[in-house]
């Protein structure tokens, strides 16, 4: 047993060394494309994205493409759910904006100097699934100036939005009442 005892401690050793490891690998693996922002010209068959954007904490707008849903923040009156699917073309027309903005790249959404704070702001969350990689981004309107990457997904966000609110399932939705302080 005591000649043993040192492989122990070794594999003790090892063990810890490894458990504590934090580094996290955050760099692009050039292996994968899509890591490094470079998306394919064609638009995969399993791209979907969900985004969810508010007031504050309070994000109820939802349109999900995973599940072909739009949930609509009513404000005063909760939410209202739609089942809404975008067609082959708004789908190839939103991957083509991505693309240009390479979205499943790094993007930069925290200003470097934070002068001020809004109340209410904006905030928006995202998921995207390209070649079965999925990217999660979220950004805050809290301070007063916007990164140009925020102000892109923000442009974004507003197109598919005006897409989603072309759509009779979604007009066909409440109206929302009262409004954010």
């Amino acid at each position: 047993m005591t000649n043993l005892r040192p492989i122990y401690y070794l594999l003790l050793a090892v063990l810890l060394l490894a458990g504590c490891n934090t580094n996290k690998d955050t760099q692009p693996n050039p292996e994968q494309p899509e890591l490094l922002g470079e998306m394919p010209e064609e638009m995969p068959a399993d791209f979907d994205f969900l985004v969810r954007y508010g007031y504050g904490e309070v994000t109820k707008n939802e349109i999900n493409t995973y599940h072909n849903t739009v949930v609509k923040d009513l404000i005063m009156n909760g939410t209202a759910t739609a089942d809404i699917t975008l067609t082959e073309d708004e789908m190839r027309s939103i991957y083509e904006r991505m693309r240009d903005i390479r979205i499943m790249g790094k993007l930069e959404l925290v200003p470097l100097k934070q002068s001020c704070a809004v109340v209410p702001y904006q905030e928006d969350s995202w998921r995207i699934t390209v070649n079965g990689f999925t990217r999660n981004w979220s950004w805050s309107g809290e301070n007063c100036e916007l990164t140009e990457d925020a102000e892109q997904l923000l442009e974004l966000r507003t197109f598919i939005a005006d897409i989603v609110a072309g759509k009779e399932e979604y007009q066909a939705l409440p109206e929302a009442e009262g409004g954010y302080d």
